[in-house]
């Protein structure tokens, strides 16, 4: 949140000039409107809201876990009856925190993002894990609407500001196209890591009867799922770098943190003789989205030192 925040939107944003009014004739670049300190409030809510996710997802999957990983916290460490109080208490200061945030945003319904988010993670703790497919899709369209929680507050703040003392309102939607993009890596990163981690667990998802993608259609065919969307995410990346950017930079750090990358966790996701291996490669993805945030601190010293038109 803080990189799509201070490397993305606020690197565009100073490379736009406006004519204040009233003003001396002169354009100055564009500045952040949202303050700091409601933006550290919505890191807040978010944190809060996935640590409540967290917790409510231990406590649902103590048996399995079991089984998958051989230990668990909730239950052991942490009782059932302190895991559902942490899990009320960090929903209440999300949910709170979202509704106050979007109070000061002055859109105050953007607070029930937070309340359906939250009621999302309970139930796909509960439930929806457990169905084919849904719970995969759910984490993945949630770990992709992080980022475009920042572009949507921000927006909303610039346009407030400047369509009243700018003589001509520039246009801002672009920056959902560029947020938008980590977005859509990041769906699609995390829909590929919960594939594996469902692969990983196969054992304790078969013996409680959940219907994830392993289980139901079998390890094979969900290896060949997996690869299908690293290739889609691999073939999506050089597409929006050859249509869009178009520069050596871009091109040296996709290849190098991200598409070898990606095929080396294909090699360990189908090499994969045990549990072990499956696991390197879940974590591999772990790198593999990291390398994918921090390329918004590329995008900053791109434009920042003018390295492309």
């Amino acid at each position: 949140m803080i990189l799509m925040r201070y490397a993305i939107i606020e690197s565009l944003i100073n490379r736009i000039g406006v004519l204040m009014l009233p003003g001396t004739g002169v354009e100055v670049p564009m500045m952040l409107q949202f303050e700091w300190y409601n933006f550290v409030i919505l890191i807040i809510a978010t944190v809060c809201i996935t640590a409540g996710g967290y917790v409510i997802n231990d406590y649902f999957d103590i048996k399995t876990d079991l089984i998958n990983r051989g230990k668990v916290l909730v239950g052991t460490k942490v009782s059932r009856r302190k895991a559902i109080m942490w899990h009320s208490v960090f929903n209440v200061i999300g949910v709170a925190a979202g509704f106050y945030v979007s109070w000061k945003a002055h859109y105050f319904w953007f607070g029930t993002i937070f309340l359906i988010v939250s009621g999302l993670l309970y139930f796909y703790s509960a439930s929806y894990k457990r169905q084919f497919l849904i719970g995969n899709l759910i984490v993945a369209v949630l770990t992709a609407a992080v980022p475009l929680l920042v572009v949507l507050f921000e927006w909303a703040a610039l346009y407030r500001f400047y369509v009243v003392n700018v003589a001509v309102m520039p246009e801002l939607d672009f920056l959902f196209g560029w947020v938008g993009g980590f977005a859509i890596y990041a769906f699609l990163t995390t829909l590929v890591r919960e594939i594996i981690k469902d692969i990983e667990d196969f054992e304790g998802d078969m013996a409680y009867g959940r219907n994830t993608i392993p289980v139901i259609t079998g390890i094979r065919a969900s290896k060949i799922i997996t690869a299908s969307l690293a290739v889609l995410t691999i073939a999506s990346l050089y597409f929006v770098w050859f249509y869009f950017l178009n520069d050596r930079i871009t091109l040296i750090y996709l290849t190098l943190f991200i598409v070898i990358p990606y095929i080396y966790a294909l090699y360990l996701l189908f090499s994969a003789g045990n549990k072990r291996d499956i696991h390197r490669a879940s974590n591999l993805m772990k790198m593999i989205m990291l390398a994918g945030i921090f390329y918004a601190i590329v995008v900053k010293a791109i434009l920042s030192w003018n390295l492309i038109s």
